[in-house]
C-alpha cells in the first residue's frame, strides 16, 4: 500500500494537480521511455511497444480531487466556498480541510442549518477573528480540500480519501513497475480536471489518438448498508466496466480483459454503473474514436472522507493490467 498511501497524502484538488503530478513521475520515470505534460497539465509518460506493428494503448487515471474554491470572506473571517467536484456536505460536515498553504480550517455549517446541507451553508472557520486576519492567510480564489488519510480496518479492507483516484494512478504506476514486457505503444497518463467534467482526458486522447483506451477508477459496489442493487462487491475483483451513464463500452474489449483474467486466473467481474462517468467517454470519443472500457476497483461510500476499498481488488486491478499489456493488441478480435 505504500505507493497507494503516499499519492493519497499529496493534496491536488481539479485544477491544482502539480504536486501529486510530480510525485507520480519521480516514482513511473525509470520505467518509461518518454514524459512529457500538455497544456492541461496531463502527465503523459510513453514505453515503447515490442511487437511488430504495435498497437496505441492508452491508460487514463485521474491526478485530481474534489474539493472547495474560496470565493469570500465575512467580516467574522469565516470563509465561504464553491465546491470543485461533487461534495457530499452531509459527509463534509465538521471536517478538517487544508489549504495548499498549509493553512489548517474547519469545514463548519451556520448554526441554524437544520437539514439543509446545501453549499451556501456552510463556511471554513480557520481560527480567525474578523476578516482582517483571515486575509493574512486566506484569499479568494485559494484551494482546500478535506484531509487526507489512510486507515486499516480488517482483513483486507482500507479506508480513506481519496482512493478516487489515487488508486486508479496507482494501479498504474505499480503496472509499469512490474511489467516485464510491453507489447503494445502504450501511454500512461495521468489526468486534470476528471471532476469537473473529463476535461484532461479529452485533450490527451486527441494529441495521442489511440486505438485502445482504458480508464482506471473506483466504482460503487452493491454490497453497502441498504446499497441500490449493483452486481459488484468489494472483495471480488476488478470491475471491468460494461456501461455507465456516459459510456458503452467496446464489448471485445471487455470480452478479451474477462479471458484475460480467467486465462491468469485473476479475480474480475463486470461492472455496470448507473449513475457517473469516467475518463473512458472522452477517449471513446476523441478523434475517429477509439475501443474503450475501464478498469474499475469497487469502492463504498464514494466521495465521502472515508472512502472504502478491499486491497484483493486492488491487487487484483494491477495484475490484470500487466496481463493486458503484456498481449499483443492486432491479436484483438471484436
Amino acid at each position: 500500500m505504500k505507493i497507494l498511501k503516499e499519492l493519497m497524502l499529496v493534496h491536488s484538488v481539479s485544477g491544482r494537480e502539480q504536486a501529486v503530478s510530480e510525485k507520480i513521475e519521480e516514482m513511473i520515470a525509470p520505467y518509461v521511455d518518454e514524459v512529457r505534460r500538455d497544456a492541461m497539465g496531463n502527465l503523459i509518460c510513453y514505453k515503447k511497444g515490442t511487437c511488430k506493428n504495435p498497437k496505441k494503448l492508452m491508460l487514463a487515471g485521474h491526478m485530481d480531487e474534489i474539493g472547495f474554491l474560496v470565493t469570500g470572506i465575512d467580516e467574522k473571517g469565516y470563509i465561504h466556498v464553491s465546491s470543485i467536484g461533487g461534495i457530499h456536505y452531509v459527509s463534509a460536515a465538521f471536517s478538517n480541510v487544508v489549504f495548499e498553504n498549509g493553512l489548517k480550517g474547519v469545514l463548519v455549517p451556520e448554526a441554524d442549518f437544520g437539514n439543509n446541507f446545501s453549499e451556501s451553508r456552510f463556511v471554513i472557520d480557520i481560527g480567525a477573528t474578523d476578516k482582517k486576519e483571515t486575509e493574512k492567510r486566506v484569499k479568494v480564489g485559494d484551494f482546500a480540500s478535506t484531509v487526507s488519510h489512510l486507515e486499516h480496518l480488517s482483513g483486507s479492507f482500507y479506508s480513506g480519501r481519496p482512493f478516487d483516484d489515487r488508486i486508479g494512478c496507482a494501479i498504474m504506476v505499480r503496472a509499469a513497475q512490474t511489467l516485464k514486457d510491453c507489447k503494445n505503444d502504450t501511454w500512461f497518463v495521468f489526468t486534470t480536471q476528471e471532476e469537473v467534467g473529463c476535461r484532461g482526458a479529452k485533450t490527451a486522447a486527441y494529441g495521442i489518438m489511440p486505438d485502445f483506451s482504458l480508464a482506471f477508477d473506483v466504482t460503487g459496489s452493491g454490497d453497502g448498508p441498504k446499497s441500490r442493487p449493483m452486481a459488484v462487491s468489494l472483495g471480488k475483483g476488478a470491475a471491468v466496466k460494461v456501461k455507465d451513464s456516459s459510456v458503452i463500452c467496446d464489448s471485445g474489449f471487455v470480452r478479451c480483459l474477462m479471458d484475460l483474467s480467467k486465462e491468469k486466473k485473476i479475480p474480475a467481474q463486470l461492472e455496470i454503473l448507473e449513475g457517473g462517468g469516467t475518463d473512458t467517454c472522452s477517449m471513446q470519443v476523441a478523434g475517429c474514436g477509439s475501443r474503450a472500457t475501464a478498469i474499475s476497483v469497487p469502492t463504498r461510500y464514494i466521495h465521502s472522507n472515508n472512502e472504502t476499498i478491499s486491497k484483493k481488488d486492488y491487487d487484483a486491478c494491477v495484475a490484470l493490467t500487466v496481463a493486458l499489456l503484456e498481449k499483443d493488441l492486432n491479436e484483438y478480435k471484436n
